[in-house]
């Protein structure tokens, strides 16, 4: 799994209390919404709303947050925005590669608003395509801290797993996106917690950063991050055990 994986858990933990929360609930919350008016607002019936509400509650976003997101998404409170996703391809510093996944109701601000986060922050701009081919669809799974890596590998060995990485106490679990639901179902089943299940879009051509160039990644994140309109970024870093210690240090 990638580094940057591990720092944004990392990065979770820390922002819990700050002034982040805010934007992280209402980025989970539009989540919420859009998962309904896709799938239904049946949550056992609809896996993508199922594990946006388990991450939310994970995030500790209010019950009635989440309850009016859905009945949002359904259109019984007839006041849904219509979102699009949309990706962005990119270059951090150092030649890193980065997809920025945006759900938006506005397309213009959306890449005006990424397009400046990126360049200020020693980023460029890439045409579609240029960076979007070394990225596969992945679903990534995180085990909270204090699980046994033997029960999770026995739980989830008939799951298609690829990978399974230490992350902090816990443990990150990568699978194929098909079989997401079942993996995490399987955790649930042998009782083990985990925080998140998402599909993401994982690199099959990591670069291994040093110090400096993850520093200035992870800021260039940050800033994307902070944006209203972004879901999620994602990057071909790959950040050492030492290189992660110095930066929570």
């Amino acid at each position: 799994m990638s580094g940057h994986s591990k720092w944004a858990t990392t990065k979770h933990k820390k922002a819990a209390n700050d002034s982040k929360r805010a934007k992280l609930w209402a980025k989970l919350i539009r989540n919420i919404e859009v998962a309904t008016r896709t799938g239904g607002a049946d949550i056992e019936g609809n896996p993508t709303l199922y594990d946006a509400v388990y991450k939310a509650r994970k995030n500790s976003v209010p019950s009635d947050n989440i309850d009016r997101a859905i009945k949002r998404g359904s259109g019984a409170l007839g006041d849904a925005a219509d979102y699009t996703n949309i990706m962005y391809e990119g270059y951090g510093p150092n030649g890193i590669a980065i997809l920025i996944e945006c759900l938006t109701d506005n397309k213009n601000r959306s890449a005006a608003e990424v397009r400046t986060a990126v360049t200020k922050n020693g980023g460029s701009m890439a045409d579609p395509g240029s960076v979007s081919y070394q990225f596969a669809r992945k679903g990534v799974i995180v085990v909270v801290d204090g699980a046994n890596e033997d029960a999770i590998l026995e739980a989830t060995i008939e799951h298609d797993v690829e990978d399974l990485s230490a992350n902090g106490d816990g443990f990150v679990l990568t699978c194929d996106p098909s079989s997401m639901v079942d993996a995490r179902a399987a955790l649930q089943s042998a009782g083990i917690d985990y925080e998140s299940a998402d599909v993401e879009f994982v690199s099959s051509m990591k670069i291994q950063a040093d110090a400096d160039t993850a520093n200035k990644v992870i800021k260039m994140i940050d800033a994307i991050e902070d944006l209203d309109d972004v879901q999620s970024v994602y990057t071909n870093m790959d950040i050492s055990a030492e290189v992660l210690a110095a930066l929570e240090a």
